[in-house]
């Protein structure tokens, strides 16, 4: 399977209008996308090769970006 960074326009394609309005009127909604692709960086560091790190700890930040993932998803469902 070929290395691919996750970043929102991609995985909220179908709420493109959505997340430019989030992204633009609320301090919350932009907090959390920076550490969703903080965490889709560090995560695709590490699956490169670029920078170690033990298996599990890898699993622990994709859990966490699955998670972030999900919050955000209940942000751009809610926007009018």
């Amino acid at each position: 399977m070929p290395l691919e960074h996750h970043p929102l326009h991609r995985e909220f394609s179908e709420f493109k209008t959505q997340l430019h309005t989030l992204l633009s009127s609320d301090g919350h909604f932009v907090r959390l996308a920076e550490e969703y692709e903080e965490l889709d960086k560090r995560i695709y560091e590490v699956e490169s090769g670029r920078v170690a790190m033990d298996e599990i700890l890898l699993l622990g930040l994709k859990m966490q970006r699955v998670s972030l993932k999900d919050e955000l998803a209940v942000f751009l469902r809610n926007v009018p």
